[in-house]
């Protein structure tokens, strides 16, 4: 008789998770810890969820902490456009036009794949949602598992977080909280800016391009087909004149549109860039994963209307809901997560977790890059349970820029490390806000689908990525080649 143990529903894992961050927080109020963040100097005591404070906040917001996630709407606003144009049949002509006669079809798909997901962080966290569904749709089509296509774009948005060839919002965010930290601690010699670590990431784009696409192919490919059935390659028709004449309209349509966005948040008088006249926190940036939803609804009605396929707004609305359903299963799950996600930081461990490895940290005395290591790996370990990057870099950039100034080491270059070690690692936390929403695009191929079995495909990826992003780091601090400009 077997006696395997199994990893718990992702639905039963959040509970649990959930119960013991309730059971933490009160055995951490019964010896009255506190933590006191710098530069404020407040002082935040661990808050403790089973007292009569604790038991109310959590009645009063468990039906917000639901509606309040924020993967929630955007998967809804996602699956919209997503739904359509699979309905409507244009992703299905994508692949059609794109498997004509390239013998290496395969390798093509994986390449593309993992350079959308390194990308994709110029627009936010819009790659978790909108490429995994069009990954494993890819891999499908070369047949390929599409399991493999979701976790091959899940570690290219995720680990290569700050990987990318253009600058990202993130950029922008992190130098504004590294200039104030490096203004509170009287460094005036640095010149901190969004591209201060553009040469850096440019090269790690490359690096960790390669590294993602090797071991996709040597580890995760045979392991995941290893003991299934072969996944056939689909032979797929080429597109008839109708087809391609539909399918050349629907582009023509979206590149007028996402054209007009760009302009109307480019030009100097456009009405989608902020109050102040940038970009950063305009209406464009904050509503992003929106703009390419409806813009992608729009191709596939358009290809629905000329291919005729779609005759009426009947066929579009049911194209609208052909996707929808796929996310009771997310429902669940989203709705336990969120849960405890919101008791976590109510409790403030998060916060008390991080300050006090940092004061662990920053008594220590060894070489400038020796302690810059072990701050990318204290990053790294510190991004299993505080996985924001704004949210911890607005208070790790006040203890830690001053501490490295004072051995030597410029803003930039903590900033730097502080990025590798934050990426590294967003692949294996079950507290990344998208987890639930992963986790569900998975379960569409495999009801089996745990975060035990997410962890078994990625766990390889973190460790190699960090490694060689450690290696490439030493390498360039070595060597005195700028980070960025």
């Amino acid at each position: 008789m077997k006696n395997k143990w199994q990893m718990p529903h992702p639905a039963t894992m959040f509970l649990l998770l959930t119960l013991a961050v309730i059971i933490v927080s009160w055995v951490c109020d019964i010896y009255g810890l506190s933590i006191t963040l710098s530069p404020s100097g407040e002082e935040i005591r661990v808050q403790n969820l089973l007292n009569a404070d604790g038991m109310r906040w959590m009645l009063q917001n468990l039906i917000t902490n639901f509606t309040n996630f924020t993967p929630l709407g955007m998967a809804v606003i996602a699956i919209f456009g997503l739904g359509l144009a699979n309905h409507s049949g244009f992703i299905d002509a994508c692949i059609r036009y794109s498997v004509r006669n390239h013998k290496s079809f395969s390798r093509n798909i994986i390449i593309c794949v993992i350079a959308l997901g390194l990308l994709s962080n110029m627009v936010g966290d819009a790659g978790y949602i909108i490429l995994l569904p069009i990954a494993a749709t890819m891999f499908r089509s070369a047949g390929l598992s599409p399991v493999a296509g979701i976790i091959t774009a899940y570690i290219s948005v995720a680990c290569g977080y700050s990987a990318n060839f253009f600058l990202s919002i993130i950029d922008s965010i992190l130098s504004i909280n590294t200039e104030k930290a490096a203004f509170a601690a009287n460094i005036w010699d640095s010149d901190i800016g969004p591209m201060c670590n553009y040469y850096f990431f440019f090269a790690s784009t490359i690096v960790i391009g390669f590294l993602i696409y090797y071991i996709t192919n040597k580890s995760l490919l045979p392991s995941i087909q290893r003991g299934q059935e072969k996944i056939s390659k689909v032979d797929y028709k080429p597109l008839s004149h109708k087809e391609r004449r539909a399918f050349y309209l629907s582009l023509i349509i979206g590149a007028i549109y996402f054209i007009v966005f760009l302009l109307v948040a480019t030009l100097p008088f456009g009405f989608l860039r902020g109050v102040d006249g940038g970009l950063l926190y305009s209406p464009f940036t904050m509503n992003i994963l929106s703009i390419l939803s409806f813009g992608i609804a729009i191709i596939g009605t358009v290809y629905g209307f000329s291919s005729g396929r779609y005759r009426n707004d009947r066929d579009v609305v049911n194209g609208l809901n052909s996707a929808v359903g796929m996310l009771s299963v997310f429902f669940v799950i989203a709705f336990f997560a969120s849960q405890l996600y919101a008791c976590f930081n109510y409790s403030h461990l998060d916060k008390y977790i991080a300050v006090n490895f940092a004061s662990l940290l920053t008594s220590m005395s060894v070489s400038p890059l020796i302690t810059l290591i072990l701050f990318i790996l204290f990053t790294a370990l510190i991004n299993l349970v505080l996985c924001s990057a704004t949210g911890k870099w607005a208070f790790m950039s006040f203890i830690f820029i001053p501490y490295f100034a004072k051995i030597g080491v410029s803003p930039d270059v903590v900033q730097c490390a502080f990025r590798i070690g934050d990426s590294s690692t967003n692949a294996i936390t079950p507290f990344l806000l998208y987890m639930p929403l992963v986790l569900t695009y998975m379960q569409q191929y495999n009801k089996r689908v745990t975060y035990g079995t997410l962890f078994r495909y990625t766990w390889r990826y973190t460790l190699y990525i960090l490694i060689v992003w450690i290696i490439l780091f030493a390498f360039w601090y070595l060597c005195g080649i700028p980070f960025g400009r």
